[in-house]
């Protein structure tokens, strides 16, 4: 027979070894792996925190730390779905080599990213690849707990089958209203209609895929560059950043006073900048709050435009020197940019600019 809950049982103690107890495919190099304690203590910990694990990897143990997917609300066991890069030392011993049986040390669990931190009527959860996981973890507990809150749930992935967990959010969605479910995915999967999203994740489809985002309380977990994109995507439509909380893929916070403050470039209404138009000899002062659109036509100059929010690439002009801020809407690639283009409706110059106009 199973084993059966013990009620008397303590909850589990790091000074207790995790037991492999099963190994679920999820996507492509994805797995969720699923653990026990031995003597039976259940797990008690928030929904969004992480545990540490010591992986016996060849060369010698390493340290690795990984948000928990599963939700406190399940306490026989606990799970997480770990996804492999490149280069990926303990990920990769875990989908090659941990079975269920096998025992590892582990640390935890700990952090800070909790939706049990900050109470609120409604959430936007955005997620990125497998930044995915802590999102699953609260959005488990809100199902376990009968009392499913409002949450829009954005997640972007490179394809449709590489959305860790789709297949349960949607069983879940489809029986309560207070999910809403929005994927956008970098190019569909060969023979496979995608009727979802498609593209870089901006404020236009933000704005769809949540009208009423300003009144939720965010909670935002991928690749740095991700999260950046949508921090600045968040200031640039007036959200209280104060009701803003992240994860880093690479150093979870384990306790409030190790969180490093968020050092964003954020254009200041106070502070004096210029924009220097190299090809007309114009150079015009303005605050960093203004668009380099909208210093050239103050200063009598054209530069052709068409949607004025990033979306279309008509004001696409070279910066050949200085930085700007700029939130756009995907009118640029990645490649003009880094080539020193800038899209002018959308850019706000940071201290002294010079543009090729």
């Amino acid at each position: 027979m199973p084993n059966q809950l013990n009620w008397a049982a303590k909850p589990w103690q790091e000074s207790e070894p995790l037991e492999c107890a099963m190994v679920v495919p999820d996507t492509a190099d994805t797995a969720t792996f699923t653990f026990r304690a031995p003597s039976g203590a259940w797990f008690d910990y928030q929904p969004g925190q992480f545990v540490t694990l010591d992986l016996p990897v060849p060369g010698g143990n390493v340290q690795r730390t990984y948000t928990i997917s599963s939700s406190p609300s399940r306490p026989l066991s606990i799970s997480v779905t770990v996804k492999a890069q490149a280069t990926s030392i303990g990920t990769r011993w875990m989908l090659d080599h941990l079975k269920p049986g096998m025992r590892i040390k582990a640390y935890g669990p700990s952090g800070i990213f909790s939706f049990h931190r900050h109470p609120a009527q409604k959430y936007l959860f955005i997620s990125a690849g497998s930044g995915i996981t802590p999102m699953m973890s609260m959005t488990t507990w809100a199902w376990d707990s009968g009392e499913m809150p409002d949450i829009a749930f954005v997640h972007a992935a490179k394809r449709p089958s590489e959305i860790i967990f789709r297949e349960r959010l949607e069983q879940f969605a489809n029986r309560v209203p207070g999910l809403k479910l929005r994927f956008t995915v970098e190019e569909p999967d060969p023979f496979r209609t995608w009727h979802g999203f498609q593209g870089r994740l901006s404020q236009i489809m933000l704005g769809l895929m949540a009208p009423d985002y300003l009144e939720r309380e965010v909670f935002c977990c991928g690749p740095e560059p991700f999260m950046q994109s949508v921090r600045e995507m968040l200031v640039s439509i007036g959200y209280d950043m104060d009701r803003y909380h992240q994860e880093s893929f690479g150093a979870p916070v384990r306790k409030e006073s190790d969180a490093e403050p968020i050092t964003d470039v954020v254009p200041d209404a106070d502070t004096r900048a210029a924009v220097t138009f190299t090809a007309s000899g114009v150079t015009a002062a303005c605050a960093e709050t203004d668009t380099v659109l909208a210093v050239a036509r103050k200063a009598g100059l054209n530069i052709p435009s068409g949607c004025t929010f990033g979306l279309c690439g008509t004001c696409k002009v070279r910066k050949s020197a200085g930085e700007v801020h700029m939130v756009h809407n995907g009118g640029i690639s990645d490649d003009e940019i880094a080539e020193g283009f800038i899209l002018a409706c959308c850019s706000n110059p940071i201290g002294r600019v010079s543009v090729e106009v």
